[in-house]
């Protein structure tokens, strides 16, 4: 079992590399904003528009960004390229 810690430190090290790459940030970037915002228009927008604003639209809010980022960066570390 400790055996595989190793291993696991290494393929976390690779992919923090990959997804923090500058070119990697700012395409996951573009896009948790671009698909971010359209996520909170169509979820929130009515509530936002209204004024309303409490701490459960708030991390609604966050998540409405924070998913797309996630999901973007997972896609990219599970597209296997020689370049690394």
């Amino acid at each position: 079992m400790h055996k595989r810690l190793p291993l696991a430190l290494s393929l976390l090290q690779t992919g923090w590399r990959r997804v923090t790459r500058a070119a990697h940030l700012r395409r996951t970037t573009l896009i948790a904003l671009v698909v971010g915002t359209w996520l909170t228009s169509f979820n929130l927008g009515d509530l936002l528009l209204q004024g309303q604003w409490n701490t459960t639209i708030a991390i609604k809010l966050g998540l409405d960004y924070l998913t797309p980022f996630v999901v973007s960066n997972l896609g990219l570390l599970s597209h296997v390229s020689k370049d690394g």
